[in-house]
């Protein structure tokens, strides 16, 4: 079991930044890849970036540039830093964890947390 706790959500501009924290306890974290994904009301949860237990990482292509995955395996917290951000990214952004490599779907994670809401306004 992974019991995964995001942080760090909040209103900001547009063109403002955030960071966003997932602190992870339970099973070895060092083995798990991460995602994060994002909800916004009404829309499907899509892929936002994920960086697997190597270091390697896979971005949504409209993220790319913007958004930064990083993990800390001494903290057992996987970041994500969000720059420039826009009214459309505002949305309920969730961190998962697998026991296998990246991946952008969803439903091939096995951990969640409950989820942190970022609103940009604009």
């Amino acid at each position: 079991q992974v019991q995964l706790v995001e942080s760090g959500g909040g209103l900001v501009q547009t063109g403002g930044s955030l960071r966003l924290s997932c602190a992870a306890s339970g099973q070895t974290f060092s083995s798990y890849s991460m995602g994060w994904f994002r909800q916004a009301p009404g829309k499907e949860r899509e892929f936002v970036a994920a960086i697997g237990w190597s270091g390697g990482t896979a971005y949504e292509d409209s993220m790319r540039g913007r958004f930064t995955v990083s993990r800390d395996t001494a903290k057992n917290t996987v970041y994500l830093q969000m720059n420039s951000l826009k009214p459309e990214d505002t949305a309920v952004y969730y961190c998962a964890a697998r026991r296998a490599g990246i991946v952008m779907r969803w439903l091939d994670y096995d951990y969640w947390g409950q989820g942190t809401q970022v609103t940009v306004s604009s």
